[in-house]
């Protein structure tokens, strides 16, 4: 469709479609039902209805993740945009490019009963906003927000005036190309500085966040010329698998061996990394270091941690710039790996206990599920006091196929999440950890879209029946922690209701038996593995 006369409807859906969109999450409503209506009748393009327009937005976020593209999603107006805030914001702080169609009141009734100010809605949350400006404009408009999202890394929000949809309007496919070919090589008396630094280093330590995953293999031929253990960030987990000196995650989540060299260590190269005070264990972690940051994002560099050194440049071309002088210079190894015992940086003890009558001990049970789950799995996080443990002992194949919806702080976002997740990477299953409290805040809405898709899911529920980190908290100050504590229904006959098929997990032996289920399901299939409230470790954060 080009330089034809459609309704505005129409054009935005075929705008969408030129960006070369083929699925969107959503909600219909008044202002948005044509759109999406012709997005899948007219454009060829897949409509993936949610329960919660929150949902929505978190199936797109992972969508992109996982697919590496701009997931898009689109509700109404008023409170469908209002029942997107925490989404947007997690997408917000988790630097996701997404555009959520958003439809507005009409601009004729300012006293409409759902009209709201929603570009003051959408700042609140850190993401864009983007106004359909006229309907002439309309594919312009559209065209703005997917070309905003994948530079500002962030969902923008398109506002689509409900009277705007039937308007005669000519359409014209436009798509700004965004320019991303890495351009920053660093030079000068900053990189010399910071040159000088790595080169001198005795026990150097190399840590990657997200915004380094591309350049994965130039940042370990440095690490091995330098003879320096890798690690990670969270976000990053799952990169460096399979090197011999592998360190996982850097920071509280480390090992204990892993945490102990970096202690001795006396520089940190950091590829694409914020260090946030996680990451650095509240700066201890950098106690008489030097510390060389390297960012795309200038922003980036110094928000929680001033380095040393800093070099605004492109991870994978400063790792090959560093590696080539360090070979010019005849800088020898240092050696440092020599010293590590590689088999230690990634094993976390284990120290199972005992678990009481009806329950199973959390770590044994975490243990036995990284033994048995599929190998080439998409892990998703929920938020809640049970997820430290799950990043910590649970592996991931690769940063693209792990999901963590813990960027705002958040629980009960992660079973949306893995739908979209599972839509984005058909060919493999989808493994979502979640608490109790989360599962009955937004994965119990969300669990029938899962079967109605027909997903490869599996779901475990780490059931303490309380909100686990208040409930420590009251145990700690020895306080009475009931009212922090739960009679939930049966999480496995909730999921058999919806569709699906539930497990009861109250031992050793069922356990044992639902891993067996597993490995033979046909549907979504949900563990609900029942736990002492006082036997889940603390969060390690």
């Amino acid at each position: 469709m080009s330089d034809t006369t459609h309704t505005v409807f129409k054009s935005i859906a075929q705008a969408v479609s030129d960006q070369g969109i083929d699925t969107i999450f959503g909600l219909m409503g008044d202002a948005n039902m044509f759109v999406l209506d012709h997005f899948v009748r007219g454009c060829g393009g897949t409509f993936v209805p949610s329960v919660h327009e929150g949902s929505a937005v978190l199936m797109a976020l992972a969508h992109a993740h996982v697919a590496d593209g701009v997931g898009v999603a689109s509700v109404t107006h008023g409170p469908a945009l209002t029942n997107c805030v925490t989404a947007l914001t997690e997408g917000a702080r988790g630097h996701v490019p997404m555009v959520l169609l958003a439809g507005d009141t009409p601009v004729v009734n300012p006293r409409h009963l759902q009209s709201i100010d929603q570009r003051e809605v959408v700042k609140a949350t850190g993401a864009g906003f983007e106004q359909v400006r006229t309907p002439d404009t309309a594919a312009q408009d559209v065209a703005r927000a997917f070309y905003r999202a994948q530079v500002e890394r962030r969902p923008i929000v398109l506002n689509m005036p409900a009277d705007f949809m039937w308007q005669e309007v000519r359409h014209e496919k436009i798509v700004y190309p965004v320019f991303n070919t890495p351009g920053h090589v660093p030079e000068g008396e900053v990189f010399d500085d910071a040159l000088g630094m790595i080169a001198s280093a005795r026990r150097p330590v190399i840590l990657a966040g997200g915004g380094a995953v591309g350049a994965r293999d130039d940042i370990i031929k440095l690490a091995d010329r330098m003879e320096a253990p890798l690690a990670t960030t969270l976000k990053a987990k799952g990169l460096f698998n399979d090197h011999p000196y592998n360190m996982d995650i850097f920071g509280t989540l480390s090992t204990p061996a892993a945490y102990d060299a970096i202690a001795t260590a006396d520089c940190l190269v950091c590829f694409g990394t914020s260090l946030h005070e996680f990451t650095t264990d509240r700066g201890a972690l950098l106690k008489d270091k030097r510390v060389v940051q390297i960012d795309t994002n200038p922003e980036a560099i110094g928000t929680s941690v001033h380095p040393d050194a800093a070099l605004v440049a492109d991870s994978a071309l400063t790792a090959q710039n560093i590696l080539y002088w360090l070979d010019e210079a005849e800088v020898p190894s240092t050696g440092f790996t020599r010293d590590l015992d590689s088999a230690t940086l990634t094993a976390h003890p284990v120290g199972r206990g005992s678990a009481k009558p009806g329950t199973v001990n959390y770590i044994g049970a975490l243990e036995k599920f990284e033994e048995r789950l599929p190998r080439d799995r998409v892990l998703v996080t929920d938020g809640g006091r049970f997820m430290t443990e799950v990043w910590c002992r649970i592996s991931a194949t690769d940063p693209r196929h792990f999901v963590v919806t813990a960027n705002f702080g958040s629980i009960g976002l992660g079973l949306q999440e893995a739908v979209g997740a599972g839509l984005a990477a058909p060919r493999r299953p989808v493994v979502m950890f979640t608490g109790d409290g989360g599962f009955m805040m937004g994965g119990i809405n969300e669990f029938n879209t899962a079967v109605r898709l027909g997903l490869d899911l599996i779901v475990i529920v780490a059931n303490d029946e309380a909100y686990g980190a208040e409930h420590i908290q009251f145990r700690d100050r020895k306080m009475d922690p009931s009212l922090t504590e739960f009679d939930w229904p049966s999480f496995a006959d909730v999921a058999n209701a919806l569709g699906g098929q539930g497990i009861d997990v109250r031992s050793e032996e069922e356990l044992d038996a639902a891993l067996e289920a597993i490995e033979k399901r046909d549907r979504p299939i949900l563990i609900d593995l029942h736990l002492d409230p006082d036997d889940v470790p603390r969060m390690r954060i």
